[in-house]
């Protein structure tokens, strides 16, 4: 018995090799390799001097950082809040099957086969401030002071690129809705005759049957806005004045500018903010089953 433990040991182990190997090799070691840079001054190319936690508070004192991190912050919490809202609305719209459903489903998910760089050029001409479609509409209905610069002024700069980005749900939607169909019609055949109506029956039964999926959505979402980049990189590259700068764009330019311990501490900095990001989502929206919640 003990021989055939041991080798159903080895045959589990020879066959979790392959995954093993490769999660050390393009995670463990790069993400150790990232903490041990951002303790040192390197170009790349001369010898790394050891500079200790310096680059973090260095990092902490600068005024451009704490926005850059601010505005993470915001974009987690837009993408978390308002992105997996509407999807969940959207979702749960399409789950009571309304005429044309299957062809918004695919509507809704669209945008997201289409490249980043394509739609955020597209937002780019559509914010433009001279020849913008917003601000010929806006123009063409009498309402002039409503024009503005979107991308280039401070107020509107970073609530222009949240709203270009969060609108676009088709991920998350397909996500809840294929959870949402999975919930049987009987529940709902039973709570309709002890007299629950629509509203009653998503927030009795679809919403605590499919908890954990929207807080699985969420934390996706959150560590998307955490570690957002592409967008404001396209559209702005952090301006005015890095009114819209993150986390990312700053690592970018630190990269762009060699130097990776500096950069490497951006790094460091993102991943501990995601691994507490996680922990908080997991104990306390996280921190009960759907099938206790029903129970209840």
């Amino acid at each position: 018995m003990a021989i055939k433990s041991r080798m159903n040991k080895f045959w589990i182990l020879l066959f979790l090799a392959p995954i093993l190997i490769l999660f050390f090799a393009y995670f463990v070691y790069p993400l150790g390799f990232i903490f041990v840079t951002s303790t040192v001054e390197w170009n790349g190319v001369s010898t790394p001097k050891f500079v200790g936690l310096q680059h973090f508070v260095n990092n902490f004192q600068n005024k451009t950082f704490l926005l850059s991190v601010r505005n993470n912050f915001i974009w987690l919490f837009s993408n978390g809040i308002l992105q997996i809202g509407m999807a969940a609305l959207v979702a749960l719209i399409l789950a009571r099957r309304p005429k044309f459903w299957r062809s918004l489903r695919t509507v809704y998910f669209l945008p997201n086969v289409i490249s980043q760089v394509a739609i955020a050029m597209m937002w780019a001409a559509l914010y433009n401030a001279e020849y913008g479609a917003i601000n010929q509409f806006l123009v063409a209905v009498g309402l002039e002071q409503l024009t503005h610069n979107w991308l280039g002024e401070f107020g509107t700069a970073l609530p222009a690129i949240i709203v270009q980005q969060i609108f676009y749900i088709g991920y998350f939607m397909i996500i809840i809705l294929a959870s949402v169909m999975t919930i049987p019609d009987s529940l709902y055949e039973a709570a309709e005759i002890d007299g629950a109506n629509t509203i009653q029956q998503e927030w009795h039964i679809t919403l605590p049957m499919t908890k954990d999926i929207l807080v699985t959505a969420m934390t996706l979402a959150m560590a998307y806005g955490l570690r957002h980049f592409e967008a404001t990189f396209l559209l702005t590259n952090g301006g005015p004045a890095n009114r819209t700068s993150v986390l990312g764009i700053l690592l970018y330019k630190r990269l762009s500018a060699l130097k990776y311990g500096q950069a490497s501490s951006i790094s460091t900095t993102l991943v501990i903010l995601g691994l507490i990001m996680i922990v908080v989502i997991r104990s306390t929206i996280g921190r009960r089953s759907s099938a206790s919640d029903l129970t209840q």
